[in-house]
């Protein structure tokens, strides 16, 4: 019976969820092991014979997990009962040959890097695919005068789809952390009960080269009994890393969404219902989804810098917490992309209102450009900085146009007579960079798509 809602099916992919289900979990671990042999088997360390047979026994799918289910029951031990069933399935003499001079670890943990470097290949793309979705709303909305809010304040005008190209930026760079990642997260070991290659000898290294390049891993410089845990929480960092930026696009919609501002919405379906009790209610709740998925991420990543420090040359006390926090990191993380990527995909966008936005504070958002103009008549900058609060400050106690109120004020009025106030006060004309800027990320987001075939 079901518990968690990862095993429900509510969040995840089906595709990323089958990395992580026990029988696909026993094929990475076979194929582990018959990849082994092989290499063994072609550098003399096994007879060729086993080597063979233990790769034709692999690829045939006749170990059965429920076999394997029956022995663990017996021996209390998950890969000793697969390496037994394996066994099952092989002769007489080729048994002894099977798991030669490995240990449990080598065959969890470089499956385990299996199982990520399957996860990379699915999250990678999706990552690419938002970037491109992010950059083409960017490109739309590049003319669009927006307010540019910091502390929750109107601050000064961007370009409504420079939004979109910080994001799209950002997403490039997880992409580019991620592959920088991979030589040291995506690890493969053979080195046996101690990491001194046990009984495959001197020629131990040759083999564990061989079997990390036909896995598309990377073989570790040294290790102890176990992979060193840095890479684990390095990955676990990147998603934590990759959620908070997500999380942040969420967050910037759910404000947008907001009654007062309501410059985006969140797509609403056909019969879909946002309260129970309240009709009229069209809650982002797929955005405050990411939002409540990011916190998950986050703790996972204490839970793996627990891990890296083991005693000796190693203890199990990282065993059990990392059969939840992997497989939940890589879930959540895909989770989280496809709400985000169909929420950005879909977004209502409320021309409009983002138009109307501008003017609430009745000319005060254009303050930066008339303190520009004073400056450029050779006024002190904080001396021009004091002229315009002040009078900006009596224009918001008296609910007056801020372009009133510097006509009506002398001294700013005379400073800026030869100004075209028009042009000042017109937000079209204070884009300023924006469609370079976002034409540089346009071009960043193109060279990143090409790697994953996307158009």
């Amino acid at each position: 019976m079901p518990i968690l809602p990862i095993d429900t099916g509510r969040y995840g992919s089906k595709e990323i969820k089958q990395i992580f289900e026990e029988d696909q979990r026993m094929r990475y671990q076979i194929q582990f092991e018959a990849t082994v042999a092989l290499a063994q088997g072609q550098l003399g360390v096994i007879p060729s014979y086993a080597s063979e047979e233990i790769v034709r026994v692999a690829s045939s799918n006749s170990v059965d997990l429920e076999r394997i289910k029956e022995l663990e029951a017996v021996s209390d031990h998950d890969t000793a009962a697969m390496v037994e069933a394996l066994g099952e399935q092989c002769s007489l003499r080729t048994r002894p040959w099977i798991h030669y001079g490995l240990t449990s670890s080598d065959v969890v943990d470089t499956s385990t890097s299996m199982q990520i470097r399957d996860v990379f290949s699915i999250i990678e793309p999706k990552v690419s695919g938002l970037a491109k979705i992010l950059i083409n709303k960017a490109v739309e909305y590049q003319n669009q005068p927006a307010v540019g809010r910091t502390h929750g304040q109107h601050a000064s005008i961007i370009a409504f789809g420079l939004k979109f190209a910080v994001w799209a930026a950002e997403m490039a760079m997880h992409i580019k952390r991620i592959e920088e990642s991979k030589k040291r997260i995506l690890r493969c070991k053979t080195l046996g009960v101690v990491g001194t290659g046990s009984l495959m000898g001197e020629i131990a290294p040759d083999v564990q080269d061989l079997v990390a390049e036909r896995l598309g891993l990377f073989p570790v410089e040294a290790a102890t009994q176990v992979i060193s845990r840095e890479g684990y929480a390095e990955m676990q960092f990147l998603f934590a890393l990759l959620g908070s930026s997500l999380d942040k696009i969420a967050i910037e919609i759910r404000n947008l969404q907001r009654t007062e501002l309501a410059e985006v919405e969140e797509p609403f379906r056909k019969g879909q219902i946002g309260s129970s009790a309240v009709p009229i209610k069209r809650n982002p709740i797929k955005s405050e989804r990411v939002s409540s998925l990011a916190r998950i991420l986050h703790s996972l990543v204490n839970v793996s810098l627990e891990n890296v420090a083991l005693w000796h040359e190693r203890d199990l006390s990282n065993s059990a917490n990392e059969r939840f926090t992997i497989p939940m990191s890589g879930i959540l993380i895909d989770e989280m992309l496809n709400l985000i990527t169909g929420v950005v995909s879909e977004l209502q966008i409320n021309k409009q209102k983002i138009i109307s936005n501008i003017d609430i504070t009745r000319g005060q958002i254009y303050a930066e450009f008339v303190l520009q103009a004073l400056v450029k008549k050779g006024i002190p900058r904080f001396e021009a900085y004091r002229e315009v609060q002040r009078v900006a400050f009596v224009a918001l106690r008296q609910r007056e146009h801020f372009r009133d109120a510097i006509i009506k004020d002398p001294l700013l009025l005379r400073e800026l007579r030869d100004v075209d106030l028009d042009s000042l006060f017109n937000p079209k004309n204070h884009l300023s960079a924006s469609s370079k800027i976002i034409d540089k990320v346009k071009n960043l987001v193109i060279e990143t798509n090409q790697k994953f075939s996307l158009d």
